[in-house]
C-alpha cells in the first residue's frame, strides 16, 4: 500500500486550514446589518487613535469616533450606543467606561506619564509610541506627519519590538541559566510585553512566531522561516477571524515576506552605503516592496523618500528602546536615576522628531 506524497498531504492540509478559517470567520462574525441600533459592551484591546476633537476605537468589529473626553484607553471596559453603518458606528454614544486595574494596564499608564513628565512633545510620544504602542499619546500633528513619511510603523508597536524583546531577554537569561530554562523566562517576558503594550496583530504576529521557532528548536524539528509565518498567519486567523480584514494584520505578514524574499539581495547592491544606514534602508526598500501596493490602494498614498527616511531614523530604535524601557521601569521605583536615563534618548528622539518634520 503506497503512501500519499507529501505535497499531496501538505495541499490537503492547506485546503483544511482555509476551511477551518472561512468557517470560523463567517460563523463568528456579528451580524450587524446598516441601520441597526446597537449597544455594545466590551474591553478596548487596541490603543485608542486620538483626533483633534475625538478618538477612534474598534470594538467588536466596528469603528467608533468618540468626543475626546473621557479619555477611553486600551484595557478600558466601555459601553458603546450607535447606529451600524458601513462597518462604523454612526453617532456613537459613550455610555460608560470604567479603568482595567489589572497589573499590565496600571503599569502601562504609569510608564506612559512617568515618559510624558520627563520629556516633551513629541518625544514623549514617541517614546511611548515605539516601546508600548500608545498611539493615543501622539500629537495628533507629529502622528500625521509620520504617516506622510512613511514610518508610522516604528512610531507604533511593531513586531521589532518582539524581536527586541526576545534577543534582549536571551542575551540576559542564557548568561545566567540553561538554555530551556532561559527559553521559559524569555516566553514569560513575551507574554508580558504583549500585556503591556497590547494585543496588535503584528505584535501578536512576531510573539506566535518566536514561540513556534522556540518549540521547533527544543523537539528538534526543522522548519523553516516560512513555514513558521504561514502557520503563524492560520493560527492567528483561526482564534482570531476578524484579523482577516485587519489592515495591520495584512501590512505585518506582507511586510514580514517581502524582507524574507528581497533583504539579501537588496543589501548586496548596497555594498557602498555606510553600515549605521546600510540596515535600515536595505529592511526598509525590502518591506516597502510589498507593502508600498497595499498603502496606496488602502489610503491613496505613498511617500517615495520612505526608504531614505526610514534608514535616516531606524537606527535610533533600538537605543531609545533600550533607554526608554530601562527609564521607564525604573523610573517607577526611582524617579530620579529613571529621568536621567531618559534624558539620555533625548538626542535620539530629537534627531527622529527632527527627521520627520524635515521630509513632511
Amino acid at each position: 500500500m503506497t503512501k500519499n506524497p507529501p505535497i499531496f498531504r501538505n495541499l490537503m492540509l492547506i485546503v483544511f486550514i482555509i476551511s477551518l478559517i472561512a468557517f470560523r470567520f463567517y460563523s463568528s462574525r456579528p451580524v450587524y446589518k446598516n441601520g441597526d441600533a446597537v449597544r455594545i459592551t466590551a474591553t478596548v484591546f487596541t490603543d485608542p487613535i486620538s483626533y483633534p476633537g475625538f478618538q477612534g476605537i474598534k470594538i467588536a468589529g466596528l469603528t467608533a469616533y468618540l468626543p475626546a473626553y473621557p479619555e477611553v484607553s486600551y484595557g478600558d471596559r466601555v459601553v458603546v450606543e450607535g447606529v451600524v453603518s458601513n462597518g462604523k458606528l454612526k453617532d456613537p454614544k459613550l455610555i460608560s467606561v470604567s479603568g482595567n486595574i489589572s497589573f499590565g494596564s496600571l503599569a502601562r499608564k504609569r510608564i506612559i506619564a512617568f515618559y510624558q513628565e520627563v520629556l516633551p512633545q513629541p518625544m514623549s510620544g514617541l517614546t511611548a509610541g515605539i516601546i508600548l504602542g500608545s498611539k493615543g499619546t501622539l500629537t495628533a500633528d507629529f502622528w500625521d506627519k509620520v504617516k506622510l513619511t512613511g514610518v508610522a510603523h516604528v512610531v507604533v508597536a511593531s513586531g521589532t519590538n518582539v524581536t527586541f524583546v526576545v534577543s534582549f531577554l536571551m542575551g540576559i537569561t542564557t548568561l545566567l541559566l540553561p538554555r530551556k530554562k532561559a527559553i521559559l523566562f524569555v516566553i514569560l517576558g513575551i507574554i508580558l510585553y504583549l500585556f503591556l503594550s497590547g494585543f496588535e496583530a503584528p505584535l501578536v504576529r512576531a510573539a506566535v512566531m518566536a514561540l513556534l521557532a522556540f518549540w521547533a528548536a527544543e523537539t528538534g524539528r526543522l522548519v523553516t522561516a516560512w513555514r513558521i509565518l504561514f502557520l503563524t498567519a492560520a493560527l492567528m486567523l483561526v482564534i482570531e477571524p476578524d484579523w482577516i480584514t485587519d489592515i495591520g494584520f495584512a501590512l505585518s505578514f506582507v511586510s514580514t515576506a517581502s524582507i524574507m524574499l528581497f533583504e539579501k539581495k537588496i543589501a548586496k547592491r548596497l555594498k557602498f552605503v555606510p553600515q549605521i544606514l546600510k540596515e535600515g534602508l536595505t529592511t526598509s526598500f525590502a518591506a516597502q516592496i510589498g507593502v508600498a501596493p497595499i498603502l496606496f490602494v488602502t489610503f491613496g498614498q505613498f511617500n517615495i523618500w520612505s526608504p531614505l527616511i526610514n534608514a535616516l531614523v531606524l537606527w535610533t530604535i533600538p537605543y531609545i528602546m533600550i533607554l526608554g524601557s530601562i527609564g521607564g521601569v525604573i523610573g517607577l521605583a526611582f524617579p530620579f536615576l529613571g529621568k536621567m536615563i531618559l534624558w539620555l534618548s533625548y538626542p535620539l528622539n530629537w534627531w527622529f522628531v527632527k527627521m520627520v518634520y524635515l521630509f513632511a
